[in-house]
């Protein structure tokens, strides 16, 4: 038995012991909390570790059970120790979730004396989420709301840090416990991780809760396993909480004083139980989460517009215009587009009827509208420094890279693009082909593939957009 199995098996005896269970039967035994309804498994095309049906399920059947003295919380911490607690208190201009990165950094300095060290162990000790993102990785993004998303998540993250220092100054935490690296990953974790509690903003941490991935909404059909419908199993999220939902996906329930998680649809035997964290974009599961989806119906590309453009478009919110994954404009971008193509002088109540009903002006208005779209989407793919093709050679070049294995020909290292010559300049690693990179660098390198996957899933829905756009011009010209 390998010692991850081994940590793992100890992990749920433990998760056992302090009434974590897959099992309305009291009787069961607490040799591990899963089997009855779930099992940890490995789902190589969807994510990776994550959890199993065991039998078939029934959509909003109890899956798990997580008591209340086995949640993660600042709560739960401070509870277990006075001097964490007396500090606490004399912080109280901190936010929730900074209060728990501390707590969470302050049970991770006692090693094996914390009550929670069977689940610690388990936490991933690097995330991929924005706030983490180096120089290059942060420009590999390309799209400037992108980058500046990730330049506001890095400058969050080190002020709060700053914030944050001379609490767990106070504590006596060690040096490392107290490094802006270290700061990053528990906020990360909390990010990444945590479950809505309605007595803390902050959340809570979950142990075997947090196993689960992520099911997109609107993908809860009785499919099998797929790679697009799931995240790292590593990367648990905030569970959707509102009361419609809580019977498919979970909450805490206060009568039962546990976190319950639901069967969000029903489930064969081995197929991976799977829940949602809410509707996110892509850039939003990567500053949150730390992954994108290849196919996400929630997600939102957005295009330059004109300053005039928005003025006309107050009857919307400004983020409500924006292009569909599929490469189809929003209602509401396409509706502001109609007027704003529509001379101030034939702007009558008529037309602005239309317009608000998100009816067609005029055969000519329409043809107007999506070529203005195609043409911008047009410009924003050439003004960006790499193309479609480019970029998924990038990726092909990045798997080359992290694949071990692989003995690259000196013609296929000549070959790379300036974007991989780069990376490997930047980090010193010319000397390192065909060898064994260090766990910094493989580090640095998943978070670039992120970068460039989001910039390709960006730059694709753009091209479908423009093939959209000629499909309804050509039908609307009657060609």
């Amino acid at each position: 038995m390998d010692s991850e199995h081994q940590t793992m098996e100890t992990f749920l005896r433990w998760a056992a012991e302090i009434g974590v269970s897959d099992s309305t039967d009291p009787s069961r035994s607490h040799d591990s909390c899963l089997g009855n309804t779930l099992s940890v498994a490995d789902f190589p095309l969807a994510g990776g570790r994550g959890l199993g049906a065991v039998r078939e399920l029934r959509k909003g059947e109890l899956v798990l059970k997580v008591p209340r003295n086995a949640l993660l919380t600042t709560e739960s911490m401070v509870a277990k120790d006075q001097n964490l607690r007396d500090s606490v208190n004399l912080h109280a201009s901190l936010s929730s979730t900074q209060i728990l990165s501390v707590c969470l950094l302050y049970e991770m300095s006692k090693g094996k004396s914390s009550f929670w060290y069977p689940y610690l162990v388990h936490l991933p000790r690097d995330y991929d989420l924005l706030a983490t993102f180096g120089d290059f990785e942060k420009r590999a993004l390309q799209v400037e709301d992108a980058v500046w998303a990730a330049e506001k998540a890095i400058a969050k993250s080190q002020s709060e840090w700053r914030e944050a220092v001379t609490l767990m100054k106070e504590l006596d935490l060690k040096p490392k416990f107290q490094s802006l690296h270290a700061w990053n990953w528990a906020s990360a974790t909390i990010s990444s991780r945590t479950l809505h509690i309605p007595w803390d903003s902050a959340g809570c941490l979950c142990p075997v809760g947090d196993l689960f991935n992520y099911d997109a909404p609107g993908d809860d059909s009785n499919t099998s396993e797929g790679p697009e419908t799931v995240n790292n199993a590593e990367e648990a999220g905030h569970v959707v909480e509102t009361q419609s939902e809580r019977l498919t996906d979970g909450g805490f329930d206060g009568d039962a004083n546990a976190y319950c998680l639901y069967a969000r649809r029903n489930y064969q035997l081995g197929e991976q139980v799977l829940l949602c964290y809410g509707t996110y974009t892509n850039l939003e599961l990567l500053e949150h989460y730390g992954f994108t989806l290849d196919e996400n119906s929630n997600d939102k590309v957005f295009i330059p517009l004109e300053t005039s453009l928005y003025a006309l478009a107050s009857s919307w919110p400004k983020d409500s215009l924006y292009i569909h994954q599929d490469g189809k404009p929003s209602f509401a971008l396409v509706s502001t587009l109609r007027l704003w193509l529509t001379p101030q002088s034939q702007r009558d109540k008529s037309v602005m009827r239309l317009v608000y009903a998100g009816s067609q002006i005029s055969v000519k208005n329409e043809i107007l509208v999506m070529k203005w779209v195609a043409e911008k989407c047009r410009s924003v793919l050439k003004d960006l420094p790499t193309s479609i093709q480019e970029d998924r050679v990038i990726l092909q070049d990045i798997d080359k890279l992290q694949d071990p294995e692989l003995r690259l020909e000196q013609r296929e290292v000549e070959a790379f693009g300036s974007e991989v010559r780069a990376f490997l300049e930047a980090n010193h690693l010319w000397d390192l082909i065909n060898g064994e990179f260090c766990g910094k660098i493989k580090r640095i390198m998943s978070k670039w593939r992120l970068s460039v996957q989001w910039r390709l899933r960006y730059k694709r829905s753009l091209a479908d957009c423009i093939s959209y756009c000629n499909v309804k011009i050509n039908n609307l010209s009657g060609t």
